[in-house]
């Protein structure tokens, strides 16, 4: 039986590594994969954590249910995404990859004592604009389920830059919307990032540390992408139904602390929401779409 698992010092130390310059010429740090693996992570009988559940849905402006909020199996998968990340034959190093759009499918609501299977595997290695861009791709189903029906699906593409790169390559996710932020505005504070990496595993520097932010090219520590995704769907959390899907492109780095707007509203289509993040500046953070299934 598990819970939820962080990453271990161990998983960051080996995303760290192979980005070091030279570590290409050291064998143990060499990476041996030239197309994604074929490896798929396999973590089984997953029980909820009332007490991580509730720190989550704090973190992220979720109310509290016995039902899991739309992103949480994203968090409970991240330990196995890593794992994935991590291995001597995937192609890159963890650290450089932006995630730069995210998809999330719920076929069906998932209770706070369901028992869970996860698989998460990487696929679909093609161009970008800006390089070469593929996605992680994580499958939950519940334990004792007589047909073993998929229950939620989430797809994490990821950027890396640099080569491979192709003008026509696609963008991934939704595009900006013409939609400008109501009264909404969310004051986000400077300790954000080590409130949601302590809920979600993703302890990354450039979201906890001003000055390895600074490392990266960032003036201070940015958002999660995948916060801003959460705290999006929680804004409109009383409309969502019960069956859905949420495209989500990210957009501009949302740099902490900082203020910015939310605007929602009902989309052409029905049964679609469509929400945006916006700073004061007026760039786009996050765009996303939510679709009845």
């Amino acid at each position: 039986m598990a819970s939820f698992q962080s990453p271990s010092p161990v998983d960051y130390v080996r995303a760290a590594l192979p980005a070091l310059p030279g570590a290409g010429l050291v064998p143990v740090l060499r990476r041996s994969g030239r197309g994604l693996p074929e490896q798929v992570v396999r973590v089984e009988d997953v029980q909820i954590d009332p007490e991580h559940l509730a720190a989550y849905d704090e973190v992220c402006g979720f109310g509290l249910s016995d039902s899991l909020p739309g992103t949480y199996p994203h968090v409970l998968s991240f330990a196995a995404q890593m794992r994935l990340l991590t291995s001597r034959d995937f192609p890159f190093p963890a650290v450089g990859m932006v995630h730069v759009a995210n998809t999330i499918t719920v076929h069906r609501p998932l209770g706070i004592h369901d028992r869970l299977t996860l698989t998460v595997n990487a696929t679909n290695l093609r161009p970008h604009p800006r390089g070469q861009q593929l996605d992680l791709v994580t499958h939950v189903t519940v334990d004792g389920d007589p047909d073993s029906e998929l229950a939620w699906e989430g797809v994490s593409t990821y950027l890396r830059r640099g080569s491979g790169a192709d003008p026509s390559g696609e963008r991934p996710g939704p595009e900006p919307l013409d939609i400008s932020p109501g009264p909404a505005q969310w004051r986000l504070p400077a300790d954000l990032g080590r409130r949601y990496a302590a809920v979600s595993g993703d302890r990354n520097p450039i979201h906890i540390n001003p000055l390895l932010a600074r490392a990266f090219g960032f003036p201070r520590a940015i958002a999660h992408g995948m916060w801003t995704a959460a705290r999006a769907l929680a804004a409109i959390q009383p409309r969502l139904p019960r069956r859905y899907r949420y495209d989500v492109a990210f957009g501009a780095p949302i740099l902490l602390p900082s203020t910015v707007g939310f605007a929602a509203r009902a989309g052409e289509a029905p049964g679609r929401a469509e929400v945006a993040v916006v700073g004061r500046s007026g760039r786009t953070h996050l765009t996303g779409i939510v679709d009845e299934l």
